[in-house]
């Protein structure tokens, strides 16, 4: 019986050895050899890569033992040079672990097309957020009399207008001409029987724009003497609305302008 316990003893003895080192080689290999091997703990931080080109890319990520690798969709800035880092993933500041590869989106190399968009008889402020949404700069900003304030009157590029649906490189700048609100109606002066010299100088002086001028033939008159305007006198108009003038034409004018129907 003594034999029987001994031996009871030595097995269990042997077991709580077999069982101490089983639970020492596993806390060793998940504390000890894994955090060595795969440097657990060890992150780096992801840098800002906006900005920088291409031919850069690959030498500044070495040095901070990443990678990157070029995505399909790339975009169009006007703010960045062609074929620099628009967006990274992960973001600039995520700790990551060594040989990480970050993935990166390019500038496009030239803007893509856009349609111009309707601005005309919108806001100054609608405007401002219809170009943003469509990739357009909104360029200088010029006022003329109107009868409502900050109401776009025409939509120009490169000094000339554009219409709503043309082509044009995203990043383009975009001129307005604004409506002041000081278009006041009042009574049409008349220039009729006046010279086109005095008929310029009332309209002018009335705040007024010269519209169309055109010739008309007439045997009773001088030439240059007004025949006709249009708006006609003592109409209803606003500060900065056009007059159209007929004058009539020189007596060795080849060819004469009949007026246009208005």
């Amino acid at each position: 019986m003594k034999l029987k316990a001994n031996s009871l003893k030595d097995l269990l003895i042997h077991l709580g050895i077999i069982i101490g080192l089983g639970i020492i080689i596993v806390l060793t290999f998940f504390y000890i050899y894994l955090p060595v091997t795969t440097h657990h703990g060890e992150s780096i931080t992801v840098p800002q890569l906006e900005g920088v080109h291409l031919e850069e890319l690959d030498e500044f990520l070495l040095e901070r033992d990443l990678r990157y690798e070029v995505t399909a969709d790339s975009g169009y800035s006007a703010e960045y040079p062609p074929l620099t880092v628009l967006s990274q993933n992960p973001k600039e500041g995520k700790k990551v672990k060594e040989n990480r590869k970050i993935y990166v989106s390019l500038n496009a190399t030239s803007p893509p097309n856009v349609k111009m968009p309707k601005l005309i008889d919108g806001s100054l402020k609608n405007a401002q957020m219809v170009l943003e949404s469509y990739g357009l700069l909104l360029g200088e900003i010029s006022y003329e009399p109107h009868e409502f304030q900050n109401a776009v009157l025409k939509q120009k590029l490169n000094g000339k207008e554009i219409e709503p649906g043309a082509d044009l490189p995203k990043g383009s700048t975009i001129d307005l001409v604004i409506g002041n609100g000081l278009g006041r109606p009042f009574a049409m002066p008349d220039v009729v029987d006046s010279k086109q010299e005095e008929a310029e100088f009332i309209i002018i002086g009335s705040g007024l724009q010269i519209g169309k001028v055109r010739t008309r033939e007439d045997d009773e008159k001088a030439a240059g003497i007004v025949l006709q305007q249009y708006p006609e006198a003592g109409t209803s108009v606003r500060t900065g609305n056009k007059v159209d003038l007929w004058i009539v034409a020189p007596k060795n004018q080849d060819e004469l302008l009949t007026p246009e129907e208005i």
